[in-house]
């Protein structure tokens, strides 16, 4: 298989989830990052949404007092079985095709994939990198470090961990961009997540300082032209990235980071390569944090 030029900084090993959402209205037990105790959300089916019919997934709402309802779209693996989950969170552009295939080829490689739309629209130079998928009855955009998005995080991770077939103690969150501020901030302030995985994310200065707090181990993947021309700002350049990534070596966590040659902030939309390179890479980080 062709791989896109990358360098690997360093394995970790710990424990991280994926989100999924299925079958009839359930109701799961849902605290804060800060273990304030919030109504449970309600999980029920939904028909799929005009243009993703041939979308072999299922599909659900998830909603809950502040949360409104997020449509997100489960990825089962094949076979019987209690399996590690992870959620997805999408970019400023918005809920997309392309996150309902990636659930579907982590779900390939034996986890419980959940791609949730956190927001409602979306915008920016990244929108002309996907497929949008309508979901009008979503919250608004919220800042990826808010309250309201720490609410979103933790009712979608809530609403997973109470599915069938889901490991509630095996679950890790997926970010692009804005949807990897968001999981990263929730990791830092102690949200209760077993694995983070950042792709093209925002590295806001104030996230390194806050790097002694992280429990969870986290995987890096980023490209090394990332621009805002293309959806990236001046939170997502590679300088940023790579302070990061050094004060969660100095602080001592568990951090793996892969840098793309020439990848841009979308570049895990726009080439095949480095797709199947980060699928690889997500799996076999996943597989081997989220391992009894």
């Amino acid at each position: 298989m062709a791989m896109v030029k990358s360098r690997a900084i360093r394995t970790i090993t710990m424990a991280g989830t994926l989100l999924v959402l299925v079958s009839p209205v359930r109701q799961a037990s849902t605290q804060t990052a800060r273990d304030a105790p919030r109504p449970a959300p309600a999980i029920s089916p939904t028909s799929a949404p005009p243009g993703t019919e041939a979308l072999a997934v299922e599909w659900v709402n998830v909603s809950g007092p502040g949360v409104r309802v997020m449509l997100a779209a489960v990825a089962r693996p094949s076979g019987a079985g209690s399996f590690p989950t992870v959620v997805l969170l999408h970019g400023s552009h918005g809920f997309a095709q392309e996150y309902v295939r990636l659930a579907r080829d982590l779900s390939a490689g034996g986890l419980l994939a959940v791609a949730a739309c956190w927001f409602r629209g979306g915008g920016g130079a990244g929108t002309r990198f996907v497929t949008p998928i309508s979901c009008p009855d979503a919250p608004p955009m919220p800042g990826a470090t808010s309250p309201e998005a720490m609410v979103a995080v933790e009712a979608l991770l809530a609403a997973v961990r109470s599915l069938p077939g889901a490991r509630s103690d095996r679950v890790a969150l997926f970010g692009h961009s804005r949807g990897g501020g968001a999981a990263l901030n929730f990791a830092l302030r102690g949200g209760r997540v077993q694995a983070v995985v950042l792709n093209s994310s925002g590295y806001p200065a104030h996230f390194a300082e806050l790097s002694p707090q992280l429990q969870a181990p986290v995987l890096m993947l980023h490209g090394k032209a990332d621009d805002p021309i293309d959806g990236g700002s001046a939170l997502s350049n590679l300088q940023m990235a790579r302070g990061f990534e050094s004060a969660v070596r100095a602080a001592g966590k568990p951090v793996e980071a892969v840098y793309y040659e020439g990848g841009r902030h979308n570049g895990i939309f726009t080439s095949p390569e480095q797709y199947r390179d980060e699928v690889e890479r997500m799996l076999a980080f996943l597989q081997r944090t989220l391992r009894d």
